[in-house]
């Protein structure tokens, strides 16, 4: 390994992990940073006039398919016709020429399709984990699951796609990607993003808890460039520290502690290839 790896691995895992480190150290780092510099310089809260346009039945079966046409995918949108009962829960009824008994009208122009969100979380997340302990009942062993919880971080890039509703709300979007990874965390310390590329510059812009995703999917059509999902911790300033336990601080210190020593060597090694260069230069 390079000297400047900081590569940690328990020893019984060592045989089973590859790491290619044939690319120079460091290299992808300052790539990563500008991006982040060009999202925050460039965030904003309001969203673009497009985004404020209300459509009507007809033009929200226009904009469909028109959306449709351009996709190289089989992800479409589609019109929910009418609703039905089944077992008492109702559901979409997505073919109108065969409905089932009990259709209902649909007169508020609902529709399906796909989001994809990207999930950039720099912090770990916390999943449940069951560890089996021996419990000792009428003198026989029996194994009793005892609830803990594990973290680690999710690979970066990460991608989800998610079917959902046209009324379907960020809030919702955020329990359902937590579900997915089975994530235990409270869905406030995350939040839904807007990612859209403008004039060589990337602007961000937090979604509110209302806000419906498939229905700015649909006006902005399916260029990623134009508009994607970004999933990322909320940064709401201000934190409550009193509401997490002992063992959770000794964790975030832990964390903090080694994203700090982290952030030291490169800008250590930083540092250090600039003298090279100016020295020679000299």
């Amino acid at each position: 390994l390079s000297p400047d790896c900081s590569f940690t691995c328990h020893y019984r895992c060592r045989a089973l992990v590859r790491l290619d480190c044939s690319g120079p150290p460091g290299a992808g780092d300052e790539d990563d940073g500008n991006e982040q510099l060009l999202e925050k310089d460039t965030n904003v809260d309001e969203p673009s006039e497009w985004e404020k346009t209300e459509l009507d039945q007809a033009q929200v079966e226009q904009r469909i398919k028109e959306y449709n046409s351009q996709i190289n995918s089989n992800l479409f949108m589609s019109l929910v016709r009418g609703r039905h009962r089944a077992g008492g829960v109702t559901v979409p009824c997505l073919d109108p020429t065969h409905p089932p008994t009990g259709v209902l009208q649909n007169k508020d122009g609902s529709y399906t399709g796909f989001i994809k969100v990207q999930l950039k979380l720099v912090r770990p997340v916390s999943v449940p984990a069951t560890k089996r302990v021996p419990s000792l009942q009428a003198g026989r062993p029996h194994p009793q699951g005892v609830k803990r919880r594990t973290s680690f971080y999710l690979p970066k890039g990460t991608v989800k796609h998610l079917h959902i509703l046209s009324h379907t709300r960020a809030s919702e979007v955020i329990d359902a990607l937590l579900r997915k990874f089975t994530v235990i965390d409270n869905p406030r310390k995350f939040a839904l993003f807007e990612r859209s590329e403008k004039d060589e510059q990337v602007y961000l812009r937090k979604l509110g808890d209302d806000e419906q995703p498939l229905r700015l999917r649909l006006l902005a059509g399916p260029s990623e460039k134009v508009l994607s999902f970004i999933l990322k911790e909320n940064e709401t300033g201000e934190v409550n520290w009193d509401a997490f336990t002992l063992p959770e601080l000794h964790n975030f210190l832990l964390i903090l502690q080694r994203e700090e020593e982290e952030h030291v060597r490169r800008l250590r090694h930083r540092y250090a290839r600039c003298r090279q260069k100016m020295q020679e230069a000299l």
